[in-house]
């Protein structure tokens, strides 16, 4: 089951049955709206191969190729592979994505300003927490990037902005890891991964799964853009975060990240940085960190951590 067949009209018609759930939620039915027209980009062009080197430098190229033609690059292009001969997670690490994982990238002209721009990962990543959720994994989020179950990862997302070549206009591509029915793990990541398949022990429709996920980015996006937009209709019409977002308090109640004693690093892998305890998320998505040696309060917007506890 591969992801060849997925179309924009699957993922519209996802859209469309998720934006009729949330009516009686989160937002009134007018917010809802809005928030769905505002991301209805996602999966507005959609192109599937069977496997690319890495999505992420597929499609720099693409935006880099469709602006020297003076071509219009469609912001929510969708770029999707059954598996992929060079995946790589941040810091260029390695990350096994063979057949049987869902491997996606997603592109978006960026419009949206800085302090809003900081939660595309926490908005890509609540997505991808809730997609596999609604398939009876009980996923959760670790700042800022990871999705794990029972410390295992499950999915990873990777964030990059890169500036086109002729018209200077920024893009933030969102790329993003599952292990769906992927099951055989090299030797140095079997204790760290965990797929979809091993914990309900049935394999996943991928082209199901990721059309899901899609639907959750538009809400996700198009929160974004809509609590962006209240703020520039307020009182200074700065668009300055102040009151925590709705898509913030949503990040915090999927994550399980609060409270725990950690590591940080940039690279906490190579370079851990100190130990700190998770006091809070800031409302533009920084983490309130507690440092245990001189009991200061810092905000870290990039970055990575461990959990020691």
């Amino acid at each position: 089951m591969g992801i060849d067949s997925l179309t924009p009209s699957l993922v519209r018609q996802l859209i469309r049955d998720q934006e009729m759930e949330l009516r009686e939620g989160l937002l009134d039915s007018h917010a809802v709206e809005q928030v769905f027209r505002y991301g209805a980009v996602v999966g507005s062009e959609i192109q599937a191969f069977a496997s690319l080197d890495r999505g992420m430098a597929y499609t720099k190229k693409l935006i880099h190729d469709c602006e020297l033609a003076d071509r219009s690059f469609a912001s929510g292009t969708v770029i999707v592979a059954d598996s992929l001969a060079d995946g790589q997670g941040r810091f260029g690490r390695y990350w096994h994505a063979p057949v049987g994982g869902m491997w996606m990238t997603v592109a978006f002209a960026n419009t949206l300003l800085p302090e809003a721009t900081r939660l595309y990962p926490l908005a890509a990543g609540l997505a991808c927490c809730e997609a596999i959720r609604h398939c009876g994994v009980s996923a959760q989020l670790k700042w800022v990037n990871d999705v794990h179950v029972g410390g295992k990862k499950i999915a990873g997302i990777l964030t990059e902005t890169v500036i086109g070549p002729r018209h200077g206009e920024e893009y933030v591509l969102v790329g993003i890891g599952v292990n769906v029915n992927n099951d055989d793990f090299p030797p140095e990541l079997a204790d760290l991964a965990i797929s979809m398949r091993r914990v309900l022990g049935v394999s996943l429709d991928l082209e199901e799964f990721a059309a899901r996920l899609l639907a959750k980015l538009a809400w996700g996006i198009g929160l974004l853009h809509y609590e962006e937009g209240e703020r520039l209709q307020g009182d200074d019409g700065s668009g300055c975060i102040e009151v925590e977002p709705l898509l913030v308090r949503m990040w915090r109640q999927a994550s399980d990240t609060l409270g725990r004693r950690v590591l940080f690093g940039y690279d906490v892998q190579k370079n851990p940085q100190y130990e700190a305890v998770v006091e809070g998320l800031s409302p533009d998505g920084g983490l309130i960190l507690r440092h245990l040696t001189d009991n200061t309060t810092l905000v870290e917007y990039s970055g990575e951590i461990a959990y020691l506890d």
